[in-house]
């Protein structure tokens, strides 16, 4: 079989000045959507996010909070990644910019374009953004402000290290201009070329002396190398480029990327100043840049200096992670700036989730099981209003495709919503209920629900890249399997007499605006009080937690276990699949400890299990158990807990 063709995807790695706004996690979502839909079309998908770890502002914060700059960034890191994996995002890699392999490259990067001309020593004198960490001319300002984030700019003056961008210019002129692809929108491309390059590009400054935190140059450590040269270069040291032409197998088949999906604040960075590190490091440039817009709170961009900041994980706690990823990708446009507010969350989750398509699953369902048992069948007994159902629901796949080719997500979400709508209406025209009342349109009546239910199953499929909970819990309700996007535009594939569920499940609840609001403002009114002040601890203690009396400890039902088959879960980057034999029964455990071992690691090992754990379904798995594991504080380090000696399976632990 032919190898797949390779789809590397990249989104901004996040700065860990603090934790990640809805904003900056609408990025990572958008960047999901785009990776997962890459995978159904049948890409092999890398796709690569990460932290942006280096530089002033990060001094500064951890000198305030009383901790060392690695401890600050450990922290942040670790909120960024809870947040990227709360919000179910697929990444293949989470590349950290103090990652020791990283380090060392850029290190040889900036030593290489040194050698060879394109790097020299001078001063910088003019205005210095600390939190853009960019230095511009005083033209350059904006009413005396950062151009970028309208904040002040400080006078500086330092030795420092600069690129000679000017050597470049043209040729990435003819680049652009021969690929008018590579920056998108088309407006975000308009401003580079009208704003930037073709009134003529200024040197940059690649290295600073007035702070230590950064990677330093290795020739002169008075300097440490600038944060864009170090953060950008990461799309290339994370998937084993080495300046030195050792560079693993993976670089040659990744790259160039694909599409590095960015926020338009930094698009300046990533279509001139990266193109033309490539160029300098003779490497290709990448096929695509995308800018997308911003999410607001309100009119302005979200801070915490404005107060109006929304943060994923306490959207999900009030609305579910597949409603927070259902509204952050609908509600941004293109190449306009989107907007979010609890109150349009609601209105939004309520009219398209509940109403449009968790109305019509379960009505759908319910109604199969009251005429019908559950079961599902063809008939053959059809009527022109089905023709135009059909037509509609086997063309979506072709035009989300479309739109998703476009990087138009919000209007390839419309387009799978619309066949929600029309399945609704469906029923309207229909009208089973009076189909139920004669024996005689029994038939008219089966074909009706076999219609919808199939009309379900490819919708459900399509929003499988969008919204994968929700569109896993419908393919369950109707007894239906992940299908292959080519095979959406069949209609018909499942298998007539093929039962729903008889137990249906409500997927999104009707909201009450006034409860949410009060949800709001309890939030509101946490992130506004102090954080406490922690108390002192001792290396690797935690808070203790409450005395249990033995009779707690009684009702957990610890059983040794062996592992006799273990394999990974395909749709998940976390869990394992672990076969176990317990004193003769077999269990299934879906286990999060992937990152730690290969399946082969375990097979054979005896293990501790919790055996008294209610049932839970994990990405299809049914697991009935827990293994019980120890870790570091970091989750660094982690260890499947297992017996000195061999002992039989099924025994108990005391």
């Amino acid at each position: 079989m032919a190898d797949k063709q390779k789809y590397y995807l990249t989104t901004a790695i996040a700065y860990t000045s603090g934790k990640p706004h809805i904003g900056n996690t609408y990025e990572i979502v958008l960047a999901d959507s785009i990776a997962r839909f890459k995978r159904m079309q049948g890409y092999d998908v890398f796709f690569q996010t990460g932290t942006d770890e280096h530089g002033q502002k990060i001094e500064e914060k951890a000198l305030a909070a009383g901790v060392t700059p690695k401890e600050h960034v450990d922290r942040v890191a670790g909120e960024v990644r809870r947040i990227w994996d709360l919000m179910n995002a697929s990444y293949d890699k989470f590349i950290r910019t103090t990652d020791e392999d990283h380090e060392k490259q850029v290190q040889k990067i900036f030593k290489k374009l040194y050698e060879q001309g394109d790097i020299y020593k001078g001063y910088y004198e003019g205005m210095y953004c600390k939190p853009c960490e960019s230095f511009f001319t005083a033209s350059q300002l904006k009413d005396g402000k950062c151009p970028d984030c309208g904040r002040d700019c400080e006078s500086a003056r330092e030795e420092a290290y600069f690129f000679r961008m000017s050597k470049y210019a043209d040729r990435l002129i003819e680049h652009i201009n021969a690929h008018p692809e590579f920056i998108q929108p088309e407006s975000r491309r308009n401003e580079m070329m009208n704003n930037f390059l073709l009134p003529g590009l200024q040197d940059l400054c690649v290295s600073r002396t007035s702070f230590k935190w950064g990677i330093p140059v290795d020739f002169d450590d008075k300097h440490v190398v600038y944060v864009w040269l170090d953060a950008l270069t990461n799309y290339i040291t994370g998937i084993g480029y080495d300046c030195g032409g050792e560079s693993t197998a993976q670089f040659d088949r990744l790259w160039p990327a694909d599409l590095h999906l960015i926020g338009k604040d930094i698009i300046r960075f990533h279509t001139i100043y990266w193109p033309i590190f490539l160029m300098a490091l003779g490497l290709p440039l990448p096929k695509q840049v995308f800018g997308h817009p911003w999410l607001l709170q309100g009119e302005g961009k979200m801070s915490k200096s404005k107060g109006n900041v929304l943060y994923a994980d306490d959207l999900v706690s009030v609305f579910g992670v597949d409603a927070v990823r259902y509204f952050v990708l609908h509600e941004m446009p293109f190449d306009n700036d989107g907007v979010i507010s609890w109150e349009l969350m609601v209105e939004r989750i309520n009219s398209d989730l509940a109403n449009t398509l968790g109305n019509l699953v379960n009505r759908t369902v319910a109604m199969s099981n009251k005429y019908f048992g559950g079961a599902v069948n063809r008939t053959g007994a059809s009527e022109p209003v089905d023709g135009e159902l059909i037509a509609l629901v086997t063309g979506t796949a072709q035009r989300v495709t479309a739109r998703m080719e476009e990087l138009r997500v919000a209007d390839a979400l419309t387009e799978i919503f619309a066949l929600f709508k029309r399945c609704n209406k469906y029923i309207d025209e229909t009208a089973p209920w009076a189909l139920a009342k004669n024996e005689s349109r029994r038939d008219r009546l089966a074909e009706v629900l076999y219609n919808l239910v199939e009309s379900i199953a490819i919708g459900a499929n399509l929003l499988r890249p969008f919204l994968p909970e929700t569109a896993e819990k419908i393919l369950a309700q109707i007894n239906d399997t992940a299908r292959d996007l080519d095979s959406l535009s069949a209609f018909g594939l499942r298998a007539s007499g093929t039962a729903v569920t008889d137990k249906p499940e409500i997927l999104f609840a009707r909201l009450d605006l006034k409860a949410v609001l009060e949800q709001a403002e309890d939030i509101a009114k946490r992130q506004a009080a102090p954080a406490p002040a922690p108390e002192p601890a001792e290396a690797g203690e935690e808070e203790a937690l409450p005395l249990i009396d033995y009779d707690d400890f009684a009702k957990i039902d610890l059983r040794l276990a062996k592992v006799v088959a273990c394999e990974e879960v395909k749709r998940s980057k976390k869990l394992l699949k672990l076969t176990l034999d317990v004193g003769g029964e077999e269990r299934t455990v879906a286990s999060g400890i992937k990152a730690w071992y290969k399946p082969e690691d375990l097979i054979g090992k005896t293990v501790v299990l919790v055996a008294n754990l209610k049932p839970v379904k994990l990405c299809g798995v049914e697991s009935h158990g827990m293994i019980l594991c120890a870790s570091d504080k970091d989750d660094v380090h982690l260890s499947a807990i297992t017996t000195l000696s061999e002992m039989a399976s099924g025994l108990k632990v005391r």
